[in-house]
């Protein structure tokens, strides 16, 4: 757990415990999401098998590539507020056969289904990612999410079995992770969690499982950010029998109401937007005090399936398709929001950034046969050191960045230990001006020659573009100093170091 900061300090001091019980942070903490929104699937993903642009199966051989190279654990597909307009049996079968979809939630544009079931999963053989599937609660029916189940999952002689080898594919993708519904308290059908928590129990009794892979995992549609009455009627209402998971949304978003731009942001304007970040730690705590009530043994995990940076759309674009660049300011959202999902793995156990193409806080943008890689991606790949490594507890004595007579914590920290008792440290400073120096603690933790990667720019407001796509690249860190059972290291303004050791 990482304690609160400490003023009147001349560096920032982290100690390392070492502890036989500590947890793996799971590799599906490092998750994604890809909803029928904007750009995201349509020209961002998915291009067709006819496109001029280098594909696979239709999808985009440079998007292939990069989720590949950021070892991309799972895929959280088709939404969103999507997945509760979406009927799966549109998205199959012969093309000229599958109706069209008006995307109501997301621009009002019209959809020909070309991208469905079979290319997402796919796709996600493709990658090695596990494919998260969201299910229709909202305007959907019982069987239909029990229909694709077995679509998807069934090896035997079924209906649904029979219907996917008609489609072309003889053996089940066993997917496992299975979203029961999409934000119930709003897109999802603006229900009571009482509502929803019984009808969550029905549709999850009728998923039936028939894949050789473990069984089925079940998530609920959790809280908005400090809900914590739908968090506590969900455990409270539904058997334990019937969920694995519990989710949970947080954007990190100034004001619904005025998000303020992606890119010529103020101080102000930034400041306000890492103390929601943040907050995610807060969120976290709260909500599984109230899960560790009703789930001592703690057999349900939290999972947050939406988080990342929310501004006012590029000028220009489209207001329902949400694409925005894509900033140092991100990359300090990224590099703190995964340490705080390190630190609290015993519990957190999936996590997914919105969203992965073209929408939200991105990590990778298209633009025709053009793709950048942004500032997120790059943090997403420098963290990838702590994929199913076991955590390593720190405590943490820090400066505060202040702003206008407030203060938040300017360093953030986490920690692990690769399968090869490789150690890792993962470091941001938030600080917009300072550089901040930090003194780590190895404690009984022995480390060998550490190596260093930094990713750091002159502004907060730089960012990769088509014209320049590598303004903002990791390169290599060499400002710290191993001696005598510690690591002594300095971090410039509005950066994120990892630390390995090799």
């Amino acid at each position: 757990m990482i304690l609160s900061s400490v003023k009147a300090q001349e560096k920032s001091t982290i100690t390392l415990e070492n502890t036989d019980d500590a947890p793996t942070i799971s590799r599906h903490i490092y998750g994604h999401f890809a909803e029928h929104l904007g750009r995201s699937i349509y020209d961002g993903i998915y291009v067709g098998p006819d496109s001029s642009i280098p594909n696979t199966d239709g999808v985009r051989n440079d998007i292939i590539q990069a989720l590949r190279d950021i070892q991309i654990p799972n895929l959280r597909w088709p939404g969103g507020c999507f997945a509760d307009t979406y009927h799966w049996m549109d998205g199959i079968g012969p093309q000229e056969d599958r109706p069209s979809i008006v995307n109501t939630w997301w621009g009002g544009v019209t959809e020909d289904n070309s991208f469905g079931t079979h290319n997402f999963l796919n796709l996600c053989e493709e990658l090695g990612a596990e494919p998260y599937l969201a299910g229709n609660v909202g305007s959907g029916e019982v069987k239909e999410l029990a229909d694709w189940v077995q679509y998807v999952n069934h090896d035997g002689v079924s209906p649904m079995a029979k219907l996917r080898r008609e489609n072309g594919r003889e053996k089940p993708w066993n997917v496992k992770y299975w979203g029961v519904g999409n934000e119930m308290w709003g897109c999802g059908g603006n229900m009571t969690p009482e509502f929803y928590a019984n009808l969550y129990r029905q549709y999850a009794t009728f998923m039936g499982d028939w894949s050789n892979s473990g069984g089925l995992y079940r998530i609920a549609s959790g809280a908005s950010e400090d809900d914590y009455h739908w968090t506590e009627v969900l455990m409270r209402d539904i058997p334990k029998n019937l969920i694995e998971g519990v989710a949970l949304h947080s954007y990190s978003v100034i004001e619904w109401n005025d998000k303020g731009p992606a890119v010529e942001f103020t101080e102000d304007q930034y400041f306000k937007t890492m103390k929601k970040a943040l907050r995610m730690e807060e969120l976290i705590i709260k909500h599984l005090e109230i899960m560790d009530k009703y789930d001592p043994n703690h057999e349900i995990d939290l999972i947050v399936d939406e988080w990342g940076g929310w501004y006012n759309v590029e000028e220009g674009t489209n207001p329902g398709f949400l694409y925005q660049q894509n900033t140092m300011r991100d990359a300090m959202i990224a590099g703190a929001t995964l340490n705080i999902f390190n630190n609290h793995s015993d519990r957190v156990k999936m996590a997914n950034l919105a969203q992965t193409v073209n929408v939200l806080q991105a990590v990778a943008l298209t633009k025709d046969e053009q793709m950048l890689l942004t500032p997120t991606y790059h943090v997403m790949k420098m963290y990838t050191v702590h994929h199913d490594a076991t955590l390593i507890p720190v405590k943490l004595s820090g400066l505060d960045y202040t702003y206008n007579g407030e203060s938040l914590p300017a360093i953030s920290v986490s920690a692990s230990k690769s399968e090869k008792d490789k150690m890792n440290i993962s470091l941001v400073n938030i600080d917009s001006k300072k550089r901040n120096t930090v003194e780590i603690d190895l404690g009984a933790l022995k480390a060998g020659k550490m190596k260093g990667e930094i990713l750091k720019s002159g502004k907060l407001q730089d960012h990769n573009t088509f014209e320049n796509p590598d303004i903002i690249t990791p390169e290599e860190f060499t400002d710290f100093d191993s001696r005598n059972g510690k690591i002594d290291v300095t971090l410039p303004p509005f950066s994120v170091v990892v630390l390995k050791e090799i």
